[in-house]
């Protein structure tokens, strides 16, 4: 098995809504923002060779939409294609395609504008997500339904491609033969049954965080984002999975972080906190 970091971009936040209560005073220390109170945030893909298959977790914004659009995000750096290709891989050779959620950033580059219409960027691949977080996203509420565009989500079910994960709110790990390189945890506050990805590798557990912890800045429990539906859920998950992390010595793999790739937690004075970190090709 080899594991392989896949950008597809950075882009720009606010401040204020990446980091919620936290102010700006603090928060600018950790990611300092622009003359807009603008911080540039990474769209940082997991891509899992294994045998025949090649798992590629999330897929960025893409580039499929309005210029208008797009320019809210200043959306700069390699993309999705480009990290592909630069690692050998191409967009058919993809046998599955992880959402860790419908969120525009991370599934966005998942469907292109085809001669035809929208069509999915990995003709091969399977589509994983799961029927709880599907409703929520096809079916959302005012305050997020921003962040859920149709054109991103609607033609994965439409080709027959969609796989649905069974979902579980008590903790409890999932699988699926189909994927035996990964287990999955569920996590509920930032939106509803979002999946994190998690892999055994050279003898480490991995955990690709998606939006419970964006970045090593948000690894404080109060540091939560105000794009978050459930705030004081995701303060308890972030609890729990923390002391999880840090008693296991789990590998968090962090994909909005714009410096770091990878770190370790250690129990500090202040609570637990970022111990090392590291590029993923370190291991």
């Amino acid at each position: 098995m080899q594991l392989y970091t896949v950008h597809a971009g950075n882009f720009k936040l606010d401040g204020g809504a990446m980091f919620g209560v936290v102010p700006k005073s603090i928060w600018h220390k950790l990611n300092p923002a622009d003359s807009n109170n603008l911080c540039t945030w990474a769209m940082r893909c997991l891509l899992i060779e294994d045998g025949n298959q090649l798992i590629l977790i999330d897929t960025g914004i893409g580039d499929k939409q309005s210029t208008k659009f797009l320019s809210h995000y200043h959306i700069h750096g390699p993309q999705l294609q480009q990290s592909l290709q630069a690692l050998g891989f191409h967009a058919a050779d993809i046998t599955d395609v992880v959402l860790t959620h419908l969120h525009f950033d991370h599934c966005g580059g998942a469907i292109e504008q085809g001669s035809n219409g929208w069509q999915p960027t990995f003709p091969n691949a399977r589509f994983w997500s799961n029927a709880a977080h599907w409703q929520w996203a096809t079916e959302p509420n005012d305050r997020e339904k921003a962040s859920f565009l149709p054109e991103n989500i609607l033609p994965i079910h439409q080709t027959g491609q969609l796989q649905m994960l069974p979902v579980h709110r008590d903790g409890t790990l999932v699988n699926t033969s189909s994927l035996p390189q990964l287990n999955f945890r569920f996590a509920f506050g930032h939106t509803d049954a979002m999946l994190l990805p998690q892999i055994q590798y050279k003898g480490h557990t991995i955990v690709y965080m998606a939006d419970l912890l964006p970045s090593i800045a948000h690894i404080p429990i109060p540091y939560v984002m105000a794009y978050d539906m459930f705030p004081l859920i995701t303060l308890q998950e972030k609890q729990d999975f923390l002391q999880t992390a840090l008693h296991n010595n789990y590998i968090l793999y962090l994909e909005h972080d714009p410096i770091h790739e990878c770190c370790t937690l250690q129990l500090t004075e202040k609570g637990i906190r970022v111990k090392d970190t590291f590029a993923l090709s370190s291991l």
